[in-house]
């Protein structure tokens, strides 16, 4: 037998494997499109076969995981970073009618003639009863995500145009109570945006900010506050784990959780109790990852919040993490602070649950992911220069909002700056097309038109490396992940931001 005759055979013997497989199997090049899938993957997904070749894989998933796909690729490809290869885990699938369904996937990678192609193996979990119920939570957890998301980027930017005229206004006003009313309405402002902070906290569209932490630190440290804020007929003890692993995660987001849980401890207990913090190392197995809404199996550091209040109520339990919904009285709560939990650790690749027994108190738990990785001992950053104003230094300014970019365009002037316009990213193509002196892009990442703010960025800094970017948002999502914009060293100014945040922002990138 020949060299190619066995080879043939081998084919073929791989070829009836893929066909008579199971499980669904699509195979994709290194940039995503799909070269190969078999008949169940085809059953799976409800298209024919033909449907899938030459397309991009992410068509077969949901957002976040739609618009996330490519930049997972990209960072691997630019960083070696492996996410999901070799590990599996359970994600979201689509299905050509539109329904979503729970499915674990495991991904493999390997090369042929100098290409890169990654195979995946997909189980439909959805016919497993134990997840109809979690998938259905799950699913509206999702919508509610994506509605308070979008209710919170547009609000944002409804509250950038109103501070950045208000502080314009303040400017030029003379008498006191003139500059108190406009103060009163710049706070009011600010609480929208502390607001708005939370919607996207749940929908987990939050911009984090990860650091390598020790929780037992924030427990230790926000101590004596606590006891001050719980009183004196609720007793505050500790359960730290002494050799507590690391996780990586946004240090605000932490402390607000805690804080969150103990004053929602206090309000269960009106006449007393007991409240512990306690924190643990723990291995997810799949039979606790079952149980808490497949968390993906692997070492995680436990955050728990136990009281001997109130308790809930079981028919309440599975809504408590849902935005605007509340146990507490009237006026005594926004509903907003479990929610914000929730999105925070699911966010931080984790989990919140809760247990709780009517009349005998409540115990919320945060899982978060253990860090492996030694941590980087960076030099310390210099000092940075004071701003010292544009100097008729040229910047981009693109923003689909006309109020928005009418304001950006005024901010700019204002701190000496000569200021082109755009609403989208290919008038902004245009227009560098024409001008090399701009020297900075300022971009909101967020736009229709097909091309968002950060591919925007991307194709800028390809054709004009000299272009320094600013990324603006009403809120970080999909486009804006912490890993893909540390990788490509690029800075988010939160939307609303006031103009000495804009200054700042500027000076740090243009003066170094």
């Amino acid at each position: 037998m020949t060299a190619t005759a066995s080879l043939a055979g081998q084919a073929k013997k791989l070829q009836a494997i893929l066909e008579s497989a199971l499980d669904a199997i699509i195979t994709i090049d290194h940039v995503g499109t799909i070269t190969t899938v078999n008949p169940a993957a085809a059953t799976l997904f409800g298209y024919d076969r033909d449907a899938f070749i030459g397309r991009n894989v992410h068509f077969l998933m949901p957002e976040p995981y739609h618009s996330q796909h490519d930049g997972f690729l990209t960072n691997h490809r630019n960083t070696g970073q492996r996410k999901i290869i070799g590990i599996g885990r359970e994600v979201t699938g689509r299905r050509n009618d539109g329904s979503v369904f729970p499915m674990h996937l495991a991904v493999s990678e390997f090369e042929m003639e100098g290409q890169t192609y990654f195979t995946g193996i997909i189980r439909d979990l959805s016919s497993n009863k134990a997840t109809e119920m979690a998938l259905r939570q799950f699913q509206k957890m999702e919508a509610l995500g994506q509605l308070t998301g979008g209710i919170a980027h547009d609000f944002n930017n409804l509250l950038t145009v109103v501070v950045g005229n208000l502080e314009m206004l303040d400017e030029k006003l003379t008498t006191p109570l003139q500059k108190e009313l406009v103060a009163e309405a710049l706070e009011a402002a600010d609480h929208g945006a502390r607001l708005t902070a939370r919607l996207l906290a749940f929908a987990r569209r939050s911009y984090l900010e990860p650091e390598i932490v020790n929780l037992n630190v924030f427990v230790v440290g926000l101590t004596d506050m606590l006891h001050r804020t719980l009183g004196a007929t609720i007793q505050l003890s500790n359960s730290l784990s002494p050799q507590l692993w690391s996780t990586k995660v946004d240090a605000s987001q932490v402390e607000s959780a805690i804080i969150n849980l103990t004053v929602n401890s206090r309000d269960a207990m009106p006449n007393g109790g007991h409240l512990v913090l306690e924190t643990s190392n723990v291995v997810i197995d799949e039979t606790m990852s079952d149980r808490l809404d497949r968390l993906t199996p692997g070492e995680y550091v436990r955050l728990s919040v136990a009281d001997t209040g109130s308790g809930i109520p079981t028919e309440l339990r599975h809504r408590v993490f849902e935005p605007f919904f509340t146990t507490k009285e009237p006026g005594k709560g926004t509903g907003l602070g479990l929610s914000m939990i929730y999105g925070f650790a699911k966010q931080s690749g984790g989990h919140a649950s809760i247990s709780s027994e009517h009349g005998k108190g409540t115990t919320v738990s945060i899982f978060l992911p253990r860090y492996l990785d030694e941590p980087v001992v960076l030099p310390p950053a210099p000092m940075p220069a004071a701003t010292s104003g544009g100097k008729g230094r040229v910047i981009l300014a693109v923003e689909d909002d006309d109020r928005v970019r009418k304001l950006t365009v005024s901010r700019l002037t204002r701190l000496g700056y000569h200021v082109f316009e755009a609403s989208n990213g290919v008038e902004a193509l245009a227009l560098l097309e024409g001008d090399t002196e701009v020297a900075l892009l300022v971009t909101d990442l967020v736009m229709p038109g097909g091309m968002s703010g950060y591919e925007l960025s991307a194709k800028v800094r390809t054709l004009y490396p000299h272009i320094c970017v600013l990324l603006t948002s009403g809120y970080a999502d999909v486009l804006a992940q912490t890993d893909e914009l540390a990788a490509q060293q690029l800075k988010v100014l939160r939307k609303p931001y006031r103009q000495a945040e804009l200054a700042k922002a500027i000076d740090d990138i243009l003066n170094p």
